[in-house]
């Protein structure tokens, strides 16, 4: 029987609203996956579309936690980052890559602080250059565009995009250092939404797009970031990992769409995990 692959996965935890480690967990966790987990913040409900509230910072607990881990002689197949609840968070991540990082194991950021060509109001410019410098020590990342935009410097540009315009973004993005780039929120007409891949030691690019839901829903970002590092440590390319990732997203928003869900609540990713578990390859 093969090993059990490890992820530490770093993100906040919404006690309402389906985004980040609420996500991050059960998904990988489906997928066969040891999932241990660092909290950088607990918040009552995420924070888009609700007020008021609740936030508590974590950021004192980190280092304690990656201090005992290091005495547990912890090895990990991948640590996966995402939400950050402090500017001081970035310095300390950077410290737990450095920690745990081995040449056989991966590193993936989704570098969460913008969507919609904005800064999450919680976010700075400065968080921003201090999140690029993260990205070096990555080997994979998961911007979104607006995202993609501020790490590489550039002014934000609404879609639809032409590939010339994807591809010289993908390519920018991994000279910041990261070899493999996942770029979400592709389209190049109005009825097809997606993703792109890059992987700089083959310079191939693929373009991985599904029809596109009408409404904005929260924490699909976490949604397909989760797939696409469960496909990933169950072997798959990143092209195919990428697809089965949009797969999932599609799925779990087409659910939510269809049910009329307020938005805001997150989509229904937990009744689409049986499909992902098919083409993963894990269940019949």
């Amino acid at each position: 029987m093969k090993q059990q692959k490890r992820v530490a996965a770093i993100h906040d935890i919404s006690g309402f609203g389906k985004c980040s480690l609420t996500v991050a967990l059960p998904i990988l966790s489906a997928a066969g996956i040891e999932t241990a987990v660092i909290p950088t913040a607990v918040l009552s409900t995420h924070t888009g579309g609700f007020t008021g509230y609740t936030y508590r910072d974590l950021t004192e607990d980190i280092r304690p936690i990656i201090k005992h881990w290091k005495s547990l002689d912890i090895k990990f197949d991948a640590l996966y980052s995402g939400f950050l609840g402090s500017f001081e968070q970035i310095e300390i991540l950077s410290e737990l890559f450095d920690t745990f990082k081995e040449p056989d194991n991966m590193i993936l950021i989704d570098p969460v602080m913008a969507d919609n060509g904005e800064l999450y109001s919680i976010f700075t410019h400065d968080f921003a250059q201090e999140m690029r410098k993260l990205c070096r020590k990555a080997d994979i990342i998961v911007p979104n565009i607006t995202e993609a935009s501020l790490l590489v410097n550039e002014p934000y540009v609404n879609g639809p995009y032409t590939k010339e315009f994807i591809g010289d973004l993908l390519k920018k993005l991994s000279d910041l250092g990261p070899e493999k780039i996942v770029l979400t929120g592709v389209f190049f007409d109005d009825n097809e939404l997606g993703a792109a891949t890059y992987d700089r030691s083959t310079a191939e690019i693929s373009y991985l797009l599904s029809g596109k839901i009408p409404g904005y829903y929260h924490g699909t970002g976490d949604v397909f970031g989760s797939a696409l590092l469960a496909a990933l440590l169950n072997g798959f390319d990143l092209p195919r990992a990428a697809r089965m990732a949009v797969n999932f997203t599609v799925a779990s928003i087409q659910r939510t769409f269809e049910a009329q869900t307020d938005i805001r609540f997150g989509v229904n990713f937990e009744q689409s995990i049986p499909g992902f578990l098919k083409e993963l390859h894990l269940s019949d």
